[in-house]
């Protein structure tokens, strides 16, 4: 189990930012001996995860683009979904995003960007910390005080933050939407409503995002009428199948 986690460690290396990486890099990000990185980053290249370019760096391998084709399609939402989200932000001219919860963490499934120059992007794929944001309170509404003390003891803010969860948890269930005011990033804004499966679980979070000064007190009753009437549509139209953790 310590050999693959560290193959995942090396591997979570490597970014869009750094989509190369010399070996000199490797070990100093990792933090493994030089002569263990060696062998886990043949192990790599043996198997089609790792090769390297004209340069002597690693970058990702062909093997990802089979992995990738297969999460492609199972990650895929209906083509109607991806029509609701692309009209929801259109119409209210913000930033769209579709986040189901892995963990500790939110992670972004779909995403349509809205018209303004200045807008927050959250990329498909990309993965956020469940400690705070609107979307994340959305996600925890079922969450058991076990899940909520993971989640503070690996915030920056310690295990104290389980009270504050706890408050924005028991505020999102009452009120069926979740906002936030740079709880990650000074000077975004999120505002999120639960998507639910026919059960009433919640099995997605639907937000808009973007510059807290478009996400006035004004504004924001009209955002969460659109997205939770957006969110019955998804509901209605179904997720196709999209794997969910709740």
């Amino acid at each position: 189990m310590r050999t693959v986690q560290r193959a995942i460690d090396v591997l979570g290396l490597f970014s869009d930012q750094r989509p190369a990486l010399s070996l000199k890099e490797i070990v100093s990000g990792s933090g493994l001996p030089k002569t263990t990185v060696l062998r886990l980053l043949q192990t790599l290249r043996v198997n089609g995860l790792l090769w390297l370019d004209e340069h002597g760096r690693y970058i990702a391998g062909p093997a990802f683009l089979r992995w990738a084709r297969m999460a492609e399609e199972g990650w895929r939402l209906p083509a109607p979904v991806r029509r609701t989200l692309r009209e929801l932000a259109a119409e209210q001219r913000e930033t769209v995003h579709l986040y189901v919860r892995r963990d500790l963490h939110r992670i972004c499934v779909a995403q349509e960007e809205g018209p303004q120059a200045l807008r927050h992007v959250v990329r498909v794929g990309d993965e956020l910390p469940l400690w705070a944001g609107g979307p994340s309170k959305v996600l925890l509404t079922s969450a058991d005080d076990v899940l909520l003390d993971r989640i503070a003891r690996h915030s920056p803010h310690g295990v104290a933050h389980v009270d504050t969860l706890r408050r924005w948890v028991a505020e999102a269930r009452r009120h069926g939407y979740a906002v936030s005011h740079g709880e990650h990033e000074e000077g975004l804004s999120a505002v999120a409503v639960p998507v639910r499966a026919p059960g009433g679980k919640v099995v997605a979070a639907l937000s808009f995002g973007g510059p807290s000064p478009r996400f006035t007190k004004e504004r924001l009753p009209h955002f969460v009428r659109a997205l939770t009437a957006a969110a019955r549509t998804v509901a209605a139209d179904g997720l196709g199948g999209l794997p969910t953790e709740g």
